[in-house]
């Protein structure tokens, strides 16, 4: 269906590409507007590193021709010849996703999350950029990402509030800092 009709194409290419800041907006506005809940970011961006790093020992072992390099389909956006196989953006995407549904506080954004995940991974496929099988190899990633974090979460929590603290205390000395210039 891809390069048959332009509202289309248009869509699929700014979910391809852009849903993913969605992400990174909404744990950058849990970290800095909700301090309650900054664990919680961390953990989230935690899983979407572990993804990408699982994802990097992947591709150096195996190597699967995206679909524009076989060629088949249409390419909407271009890409370097680089390994399909799992694909980055569904692995970031459905890491953070399935991480926040592990919260009991975030289960709603989680599940939303999810649906962006899942809509962004379809158009990366409507594009031309991956095969069906990517985003299956990416939410294999992620349910491997989660599972290592939530057997280390005991590990992380005591390192996390440490980074917390020490952020927090950098924050207070800006704030005090800009309190005495005004």
């Amino acid at each position: 269906m891809a390069g048959k009709n332009s509202v289309l194409d248009s869509t699929m290419i700014f979910a391809a590409q852009y849903l993913i800041c969605i992400f990174a907006i909404y744990l950058a506005y849990t970290w800095f507007a909700k301090n309650e809940y900054r664990q919680e970011a961390l953990f989230a961006g935690y899983a979407a590193l572990l993804g990408l790093g699982i994802n990097l020992i992947i591709t150096q072992f195996y190597f699967h021709p995206r679909p524009f390099m076989v060629p088949t389909g249409t390419l909407l956006i271009a890409h370097a010849a680089e390994s399909s196989f799992p694909s980055d953006h569904a692995t970031i995407m459905i890491s953070v996703s399935l991480m926040l549904l592990t919260f009991k506080d975030f289960r709603r954004s989680g599940a939303v999350f999810f649906i962006l995940a899942f809509i962004s991974g379809l158009a990366r496929v409507y594009s031309g950029l991956h095969f069906p099988m990517d985003m299956a190899g990416s939410l294999l990633v992620a349910l491997v990402s989660i599972g290592i974090l939530l057997a280390l979460k005991n590990y992380l929590i005591p390192i996390n509030r440490i980074f917390i603290a020490y952020f927090e205390n950098i924050e207070k000395k800006l704030t005090k800092g800009n309190l005495k210039t005004s």
